[in-house]
């Protein structure tokens, strides 16, 4: 099992001035302690799953990963989870294209279906129904495809988005892995097995997570998707792991490597999130030894 770093809190001991320092700091840490995600929120308000205020600091997304890309040389990057309605989806393509040009093709597109109301409604983007959330979802992982496949350059029309023509040129140096996150059944799984590389799910519990992954199987086989193509991965916060209590976490990891999740993804809890990856990082040999069955 392979260990990812999420951060979703810029309130960074300090203050504003220390926030981009810290994160060259997080970004070297984390290359340092074997990591092979780092992942920010795609979030203009904070959120209340933190608990912090709306009114606590935010970064937009994708301007942070260009900053960081600067700062690493190894490390995978990308938000957990892009929100749909927030930009056009050739729009973002292309954001993610350039992310993976100037990161030497470590961009990975997180995407999902957004569902923060409150920042929709402030930020004046407009917020549809979640059934037509979802329909942009579908649309937009097309659409990406279209992009960022050199062959077709052609126009794409949809119920929702119509563009005349497909093009990005350069093309991405890689070609983006896409991670769909949340674990809805009916919806959600289904968009994993027709347009995902990989999976995010909560790390509730093994039960939870193996139904969950039971689902996406035979949604695999309903679009005849090989299951074993789909890398899984867990946001694994309950409990948040410290540096503390990494040994406990490293233990609790490893029901989940059995199910054969490959990558459990763990947020900071301090204001120097740098000095946590780092004390973290003993942690990432250690569930290296998980295997599945």
């Amino acid at each position: 099992m392979e260990l990812g770093f999420h951060l979703p809190i810029f309130d960074i001991d300090g203050g504003t001035t220390a926030i981009a320092g810290e994160l060259a700091r997080v970004g070297a840490a984390a290359e340092e302690a074997g990591a092979t995600w780092l992942s920010f929120m795609d979030h203009y308000f904070q959120i209340e799953p933190t608990g912090l205020p709306a009114e606590a600091n935010m970064l937009e997304g994708y301007t942070t990963l260009g900053f960081l890309a600067a700062h690493t040389s190894r490390i995978e990057l990308g938000l957990l989870v892009t929100g749909v309605t927030y930009r056009h989806p050739g729009l973002l393509a292309k954001i993610v294209t350039t992310l993976d040009v100037l990161s030497g093709g470590r961009a990975a597109l997180g995407i999902g279906a957004a569902w923060f109301e409150r920042e929709h409604r402030g930020m004046g983007v407009p917020f549809p129904p979640v059934a037509e959330r979802f329909e942009r979802l579908e649309e937009t992982l097309r659409i990406c495809g279209q992009m960022w496949d050199p062959a077709d350059n052609g126009p794409f029309e949809g119920k929702h988005y119509q563009l005349a023509e497909t093009l990005c040129s350069p093309q991405p140096i890689h070609r983006p892995k896409v991670l769909i996150g949340g674990s809805g059944e009916r919806k959600t799984l289904r968009l994993v097995a027709q347009y995902g590389d990989a999976c995010n799910l909560f790390a509730s519990s093994p039960e939870d997570v193996e139904h969950k992954l039971d689902v996406l199987r035979r949604h695999c086989d309903d679009v005849g998707r090989d299951y074993r193509e789909i890398r899984k991965t867990v946001l694994a916060n309950n409990p948040r792991p410290t540096p503390e209590t990494r040994d406990e976490f490293v233990r609790a990891m490893a029901p989940y490597a059995k199910l054969g999740i490959e990558t459990a993804i763990i947020t900071p809890t301090t204001g120097s999130p740098a000095a946590w990856i780092e004390g973290m990082a003993p942690a990432v040999p250690r569930l290296a030894e998980l295997t599945a069955h």
